[in-house]
């Protein structure tokens, strides 16, 4: 936009944006000093290229030695030959100018998710298939243990740095730093809702430094949060100087005036700012959402969640091989807590509950018995006394009576709920999944719960990593919907892997 239409628009802008103190109080975090950006993709590219280098040249010398052995390159009856080091370098350059080509340190796939590392593996693959090709056509003589060696270390060691990296950067956010400044720009409910989530995941790097919302109040902040009310949506290139903002994210476009979305990035800065459109659809993972231009019209799909037979067949190949596995490897403990529940408290080994599972079916599931025999007595009782306030529907104690002083150890680690491999044997239950409720429970739900009955219960899942008996009810129903709408076979493994570390940390879970 040229520099006469901006000075038309800043002479209608008529409110002030400094926001007057409230409660809460507003404020707007500070500045950084240097583009974030650009400073950790070349943290990355240094770090990238000093393991290419290590794993190439590496691999060279542990496969071929340190001598100036050749590649021969044949053509017809002659033989020409260069170093396998020149050869070393040329394929550490390739490397690294696939990973720049495929756009693996971009802003927009670090921090979150596995884009950056499905582009660094796919990548990589494809590079070495190349290479093939290439030394097919042209005649070249490459050791094949060499590359055999170099490309799934390459992708491995590759992977390890780039998560050591993202370890680092999710701690610089949760303190506020290498994140993208965030001013939202919609209705107060929407800006709510949206800072809310962004709130609930810092290590995805938004952080929201003002709200710019169609009534044009400047008074105080969104409600319910501490964000400062910068102005009217007219006011979004005065209110991105005044918070340092970097991106603009629209929430809601219902209460803004016709192509407004559009003006906004027309006066943004190429390159450094940065337009993100945030419709209030939430726990929709990637691949069900697909953007279909019509007429240029950029229509968001999102497709309805569905496990295809392929899926079905992984996940309960996963669950039976990983479980009967499991099962050998523990019995010793199996029969160790078995014994020691039935010597130190009356009652049986065994505690089997009726819980509901697939398409709302009752099952039988199987825990060590971690409580009194007359718990389920005990229960109405209880519940009387003493109900948690966070969740309307689990009953959880901090300091269950009913416990017995070896059911809390094993609660404490988990290992009450190892029977349940065997539910999963048997097919009642998975290995990750939402969580097993009570019928006394289902018929508390509302409707849109019911879709947890799409998957069947696992062991653990996203309620147990994400807060356990710390969750309130509305977190534990978003949880469960999540997994099952979003599934996939990555997820069960990431799931699995946090689960040892959740299950080591002091807590209970929910019965």
């Amino acid at each position: 936009m040229s520099s006469n239409r901006s000075d038309e628009l800043s002479d209608t802008l008529a409110e002030p944006i400094t926001p007057v103190p409230s409660a809460p109080t507003p404020s707007v975090p500070p500045t950084p000093k240097f583009n974030w950006r650009k400073r950790y993709a070349r943290m990355l590219w240094v770090s990238d290229l000093l393991v290419l280098v290590w794993v190439v040249l590496g691999t060279q010398i542990a496969w071929i030695g340190l001598g100036n052995v050749a590649v021969a390159i044949r053509e017809d009856a002659r033989i020409n030959e260069f170093s396998y080091w020149t050869f070393s370098v040329i394929l550490i350059a390739a490397w690294m100018y696939t990973l720049t080509f495929v756009d693996s340190r971009g802003y927009r796939v670090i921090g979150s998710g596995s884009t950056e590392y499905v582009r660094i593996a796919t990548s990589s693959f494809r590079l070495f298939g190349v290479i093939a090709i290439i030394a097919f056509l042209f005649r070249i003589d490459v050791a094949r243990g060499f590359l055999l060696i170099a490309l799934p270390v390459g992708i491995l060691v590759l992977l390890a740095e780039r998560w050591l990296w993202r370890q680092w950067l999710g701690t610089k956010r949760r303190n506020g730093e290498y994140a993208a400044r965030v001013l939202l720009v919609g209705s107060e409910s929407s800006v709510a809702q949206i800072a809310r989530e962004l709130h609930r995941s810092p290590g995805s790097g938004y952080q929201v430094v003002g709200a710019c919302v169609p009534s044009g109040r400047v008074a105080g902040t969104i409600p319910g949060t501490a964000i400062p009310i910068m102005g009217s949506v007219s006011a979004v290139g005065r209110a991105i100087q005044a918070t340092g903002a970097d991106t603009v994210a629209v929430t809601s476009t219902d209460e803004l005036p016709p192509d407004k979305v559009k003006e906004i990035s027309w006066n943004l800065e190429a390159g450094k700012q940065h337009l993100v459109l945030a419709p209030s659809i939430v726990d929709i993972a990637g691949p069900r959402i697909h953007m279909r231009p019509v007429s240029g019209l950029p229509l968001i799909h999102v497709e309805t969640p569905r496990f295809t037979k392929g899926q079905l067949f992984v996940k309960r190949s996963l669950d039976l091989t990983a479980s009967l596995v499991g099962v050998i490897l523990i019995s010793p403990l199996l029969a160790i807590l078995a014994i020691t529940v039935r010597l130190t408290s009356q009652g049986p080994v065994f505690f089997r509950q009726t819980r509901i599972g697939l398409r709302g079916k009752e099952f039988t599931m199987i825990k060590f018995r971690s409580m009194v025999t007359n718990a389920e007595d005990l229960l109405e009782q209880l519940q009387r006394e003493q109900r948690d306030a966070g969740n309307e529907i689990l009953f959880k104690m901090k300091n269950d009576p009913r416990i017995t002083p070896v059911g809390r150890i094993m609660r404490k680690f988990s290992l009450d709920e190892l029977p349940q491999l065997f539910n999963v044997i048997g097919g009642t239950m998975s290995l990750v999944g939402p969580r097993p409720p009570l019928p006394t429970e289902v018929a508390q739900y509302a409707d849109h719960v019911h879709r947890r009955f799409l998957a069947k219960p696992g062991i653990t899942g996203l309620w147990q990593v994400s807060g356990r008996s710390t969750l309130s009810w509305e977190e534990s129903v978003r949880l469960d919907l999540s997994y099952v709408e979003n599934w996939t076979f990555l997820g069960d493994i990431v799931i699995l892997t946090k689960t040892a570390r959740a299950a080591l940390a002091p807590g209970e879970t929910a019965s």
